[in-house]
């Protein structure tokens, strides 16, 4: 497995780490994920450290807590040889303060993975969502207090816009307090907005990529194809009326190109789609799901192996998608871009 520099930090993470959105299935949106138990968590976690897949990641809403609550089952005697990541912000509750990032939700929100977890400290502790209704001073001060306090020790943010995460930098900076150092973003061959501001904003502020929902929501797994639609009991057909827009003939293209590179490499067309992610710049870490362990074994089968330039090219150019104003002004003085790796 390799191992990278999660932004700017010192900590090191696995290319590729697992998501535990398919643990447990407490509720119909994660049902359509999977209903992983404990006993099944525990064994994807066993064949993850024996392949190096050892960062984990999780978050307070995932089946209402109960993802959490089976992985801290599934690591008993495993802690010292894996690195948790979680996530907060999102409703939790009923109550008025049961949602954002205030100070008050913040430590009810952290105390209660802490200890559906089971440990001391979680390793990556990402923001799941911008709250516009919380000072960004009030949020980063209640963070920097769990990192100097030993129970937090890194922070991330986790669907940020790039101007309210180049503000959270700048009150970090300003008093001295944790910098995010981690981005938990949506990034595949099917949405690459990423790259038009998230990513030079990575490259200049030493953010790292945590690449959650890598193969597009479901699309990019070469079982969709033209005439061949999504089969029912699949994410992609279950919730299809969730998560990033796409048009379809796009996505045929970019999975015809996807079965060339595959044929030419040999390995399968998920393998491709995320040993791609692999090669972006800011990418440290892609989030890799499975309901079964047949699954997890050819997911993490997407390292070992790298694809060619031109391999790359062709993947960009099947999936390059026109950019968002000022992106594509931009990109028209190309002498200007080189700081941001353009």
């Amino acid at each position: 497995m390799d191992f990278r520099r999660l932004g700017a930090s010192g900590l090191r993470v696995p290319a590729l780490g697992f998501g535990t959105a398919t643990f447990g299935g407490g509720n119909d949106f994660f049902k359509a994920w999977g209903s992983t138990d404990s006993g099944g968590a525990s064994r994807l976690i066993d064949v993850c450290l024996d392949h190096g897949v050892s960062l984990f990641d999780s978050a307070d809403v995932y089946s209402d807590g109960l993802a959490e609550t089976i992985l801290g089952e599934a690591i008993k005697g495993k802690r010292d040889r894996l690195l948790i990541s979680s996530k907060v912000t999102f409703p939790t509750g009923d109550g008025p303060n049961d949602y954002g990032s205030s100070r008050q939700h913040l430590i009810s929100a952290i105390d209660a993975s802490l200890k559906r977890l089971g440990v001391e400290h979680i390793d990556v502790l990402h923001l799941h969502g911008q709250d516009f209704n919380t000072p960004v001073e009030e949020t980063l001060s209640t963070l920097d207090h769990y990192v100097r306090a030993g129970k937090i020790r890194y922070i991330g943010a986790s669907n940020f816009s790039g101007w309210h995460l180049m503000k959270s930098q700048g009150v970090a900076d300003r008093y001295g307090y944790a910098r995010h150092v981690s981005h938990q973003v949506y990034y595949s061959l099917l949405n690459r907005d990423y790259e038009w501001d998230l990513m030079p904003l990575g490259l200049d502020q030493g953010i790292g990529a945590m690449i959650w929902s890598p193969l597009g929501w479901g699309k990019l797994t070469g079982k969709i194809r033209r005439g061949q639609p999504a089969k029912p009991g699949t994410r992609a057909h279950d919730i299809a009326g969730t998560g990033p827009h796409y048009e379809e003939e796009r996505l045929f293209a970019i999975v015809d190109a996807l079965d060339a590179v595959a044929a030419e490499t040999g390995k399968s067309i998920p393998q491709v789609a995320m040993n791609w992610l692999l090669q972006q710049p800011t990418v440290a870490n892609v989030l890799i799901g499975a309901r079964n362990e047949e699954q997890l074994v050819e997911n993490i089968g997407a390292v070992g192996w790298a694809l060619t330039p031109q391999q790359v090219a062709t993947l960009n150019a099947a999936s390059e998608a026109p950019s968002a104003y000022p992106t594509w002004h931009q990109r028209g003085f190309p002498m200007l871009n080189e700081r941001a790796g353009s």
